[in-house]
């Protein structure tokens, strides 16, 4: 059966539709799962949304993605998302990058194999451990899959852990837009007053950055360079009564192809208004003006809200990394 991991998935369910001569008839239903309770399986059909009641499913079980995509493709979005995440202390192994971030986040503090680090892949590892030593952090691998398989398997063979897997989604600009129904800009005159406006700003306010550390913690310099150094950058707030209730940041990357979502975060007495969308929708309307003709965002697969929100918002998962940690 189905596990909360499985959400944001391509799945199959077999459930039973009727009886016939005492025996069950069945029918398939092949879409990506979207929200997975006690009594229900929520899923996303090219023929539209399916909810199967629990006791009616016979056998569901997860499917590969009907199209990988290519090594150009993933490494391309990788890159991209690098971009958009910056870590201040930055290395290369051949075409490998190694980064430092005084180990705020795993991402901007985690070596990204793409491309050929010249050498053979165990000295290249051997690298990677003496160069994160050599900088006072453990060592860290991105590990894109299925990418950077080959890679994973070294890394199983010397006993290294894996983190929670992160799904990277994407989502057409175009078709996200169209998705997210209901203003971004301040409301006309005569509309609900209590609807505040998304704000964007070319860089945060210290509320912004406030609310940021509230969820991973004190902001070192290297951290706000994470979160500040990129060309075309957004800052999204949303006030109301004078407080920050919902914040988000935008980035376009990749030649302009990519506009990217990190840090959408509301505010738990003020979730369930719509705010979310609306801070995605002020960002994605700023992005496909500077150009940008896809979003992605990067998700941890076990956090079900957050992947159920985008899948309603026309995200679907591009690939997966797992973060992979060197043994003690």
């Amino acid at each position: 059966m189905l596990r909360q991991q499985d959400v944001g998935h391509r799945i199959v369910v077999r459930r039973i539709v009727g009886i016939r001569e005492g025996r069950p008839l069945f029918s398939d239903a092949l879409g990506e799962l979207v929200e997975l309770s006690e009594t229900h399986i929520t899923m996303a059909t090219d023929r539209g949304r399916l909810r199967v009641p629990v006791d009616e499913v016979h056998r569901a079980k997860r499917v590969p993605p009907a199209r990988r995509p290519t090594a150009v493709a993933v490494a391309a979005l990788e890159l991209a998302a690098d971009e958009a995440w910056p870590a201040p202390v930055r290395g290369r192994l051949g075409d490998w990058l190694l980064r430092s971030a005084a180990g705020w986040t795993g991402r901007a503090n985690s070596a990204l194999p793409v491309g050929d680090p010249d050498r053979p892949l165990p000295d290249a590892l051997d690298a990677v451990q003496r160069w994160y030593a050599d900088h006072g952090q453990p060592a860290l691998v991105n590990t894109p899959l299925p990418l950077a398989t080959p890679i994973g398997a070294e890394l199983d063979a010397r006993g290294w852990a894996a983190r929670p897997p992160v799904l990277v989604q994407t989502a057409a600009l175009a078709a996200l837009t169209a998705s997210l129904a209901g203003p971004a800009a301040p409301p006309p005159a005569g509309s609900d007053p209590a609807l505040p406006p998304v704000e964007l700003t070319a860089a945060p306010t210290d509320d912004w950055f406030a609310a940021v550390a509230g969820r991973k913690g004190d902001l070192p310099d290297a951290a706000r360079h994470v979160l500040t150094a990129v060309h075309r950058i957004r800052f999204a707030h949303v006030y109301a009564d004078g407080r920050l209730v919902a914040l988000g940041r935008g980035t376009v990357t990749g030649e302009r192809r990519w506009l990217g979502l990190t840090l959408i975060e509301v505010l738990p007495e003020a979730r369930r208004q719509g705010l979310a969308s609306r801070v995605i929708r002020a960002l994605a309307d700023w992005g496909a003006a500077e150009g940008a003709t896809h979003a992605f965002l990067q998700v941890e697969q076990r956090n079900a809200p957050a992947v159920a929100l985008y899948r309603k918002l026309g995200f679907t998962t591009h690939h997966t990394y797992l973060t992979r940690v060197a043994p003690a």
